[in-house]
């Protein structure tokens, strides 16, 4: 076949018993392939488990698995993805397994800017910082990010890994609208721990603006910075359509188009013939960060794990996702020139109080928060003691109720033992510990109180049995 044929073409011209073998040894084409792969109908993504390092990866049933739902989408990136070889052929020779990775855990450069301090437990997990600068009721936003950039230095000084910001709209309580802003002002504001996004909304932005904005991250603060990338709008369907600029643009799903290319914007290296190629991203060519996939959900999962990323789970907010979406990374994981093997971390609410019974009144101003977002009347962070007299009724309180129950919240030895539980049973390779609470003093005395359970001997122990 031709070598200028795309990958809709040969989809549409080979009969559904046939095989097409895909040759291309470029790493850069090869991660369009296996993004595209993701992008399947539902029910459609057996093919996905084709070795996609080797020269050789199979795409089993072309012409359905390549049928994409959104015809726009095979019409735009399909189009100029061009590949160098393709083979119709009626016997597939069976995928290979993976190799087993070389020794060592990953590529530790990318991941840690120093030495690990502050780690839990007897797999030394390490701890991390989510924050989305709270705005508590009477207080401003102002005074939100000016107590969010102090926790950075104190909980740095503490011994935590790096510090994330998440990418909220049209909410009165949190403060992070713009997070390379922010993240610029932190790392000015600390010296040693990563300092990254947790994550940027991609689908709110154009790559080449986030690759230029973080390339002038990485170019300032060079091996400090990580960019986390997260495919939901962060918002409501409202607020997004006027982030998109239109409300057609909610309907088209580009995310692994906008993905790719954000790579390439970052790397310089496209598929041949690529429209884009003779673009530069200044200066995020040749800066590129540490790049992390989120998710609340079995899909970036996947594809973290088909283009060998690190990836961080939102364990917060979508705690029933947990385990099974790790499991999908973890079994679809290929090893890549940034992680030889899977690298998961778990985002987890965690308060932590000189009493179980302190630590629960403090998350009473969450979860009220979180409960009034769900209604559609987001407002700042209303006080422990307005959460505590809220008049529920019957379901808001059991609302409240199974959104505790995911959280780690207690004293000291409750917290724990739930830190220990979590990362027994996510067997996560690093734990990043977000705290929604009223007062920022409570919010760093959470984290000082983690921390010295971190540090301390029983930290080690076994977690509590099931």
């Amino acid at each position: 076949m031709p070598a200028s044929s795309n990958i809709h073409e040969v989809a549409q011209s080979v009969a559904p018993e046939s095989r097409v073998v895909y040759v291309d040894h470029d790493p850069i084409v090869l991660s369009h392939a296996r993004a595209l792969l993701i992008s399947a109908p539902e029910g459609r993504t057996d093919f996905a488990e084709a070795d996609l390092r080797r020269p050789f990866a199979i795409l089993n049933e072309a012409s359905r698995t390549l049928d994409f739902r959104r015809p726009k989408f095979a019409k735009t990136r399909l189009q100029s993805m061009l590949v160098k070889d393709f083979y119709r052929t009626g016997a597939v020779p069976a995928p290979v397994p993976s190799p087993a990775p070389a020794a060592g855990r990953m590529r530790r450069s990318l991941l840690f800017s120093t030495g690990v301090d502050l780690t839990f437990g007897p797999r030394a997990v390490p701890l991390s910082v989510l924050d989305l600068a709270p705005v508590p009721d009477g207080g401003s936003a102002a005074e939100a990010l000016r107590a969010t950039t102090d926790l950075a230095r104190r909980t740095e000084r503490l011994g935590y890994h790096r510090f994330w910001v998440a990418e909220h709209h049209n909410m009165p309580g949190i403060a992070s609208s713009a997070p390379p802003v922010l993240i610029g002002h932190i790392a000015d504001a600390t010296s040693t721990m990563r300092v990254g996004s947790g994550g940027v909304m991609l689908p709110n932005h154009v790559s080449l603006v986030v690759a230029e904005q973080f390339g002038m991250l990485e170019a300032l603060h060079p091996g400090r910075i990580d960019l986390g990338i997260g495919r939901a709008p962060g918002t409501d369907q409202v607020t997004a359509a006027a982030l998109r600029r239109s409300p057609e643009a909610l309907s088209a799903d580009d995310f692994p188009d906008q993905l790719m290319d954000l790579l390439g914007w970052f790397t310089g290296r496209w598929p041949e013939n690529h429209p884009f190629a003779r673009i530069t991203a200044v200066p995020g060519h040749g800066n590129l960060p540490a790049m992390w996939l989120l998710g609340s959900s079995g899909y970036s999962a996947q594809l973290a794990g088909l283009l060998g990323l690190p990836f961080a789970f939102a364990h917060h907010f979508s705690a029933a996702n947990t385990l099974p979406a790790l499991a999908l990374y973890r079994q679809h994981f290929r090893p890549s020139a940034t992680l030889e093997r899977p690298y998961a971390m778990v985002a987890a609410a965690v308060i932590c109080a000189e009493t179980d019974e302190r630590a629960r009144f403090l998350a009473g101003s969450g979860a009220l928060s979180f409960l009034r977002l769900r209604a559609g009347r987001p407002g700042p962070v209303p006080s422990p003691q307005e959460a505590a007299d809220y008049p529920y009724n019957e379901m808001e309180r059991a609302f409240i109720e199974d959104r505790l129950a995911t959280q780690i919240v207690g004293a000291p030895e409750t917290v724990q033992r739930g830190i220990a539980d979590l990362t027994e049973a996510t067997q996560a390779d690093e734990l990043m510990i977000t705290t929604m609470v009223y007062d920022s003093a409570d919010r760093l005395s959470s984290f000082e109180r983690v921390a010295a359970l971190a540090r301390a001997p029983q930290a080690t122990t076994s977690p509590s049995a099931p």
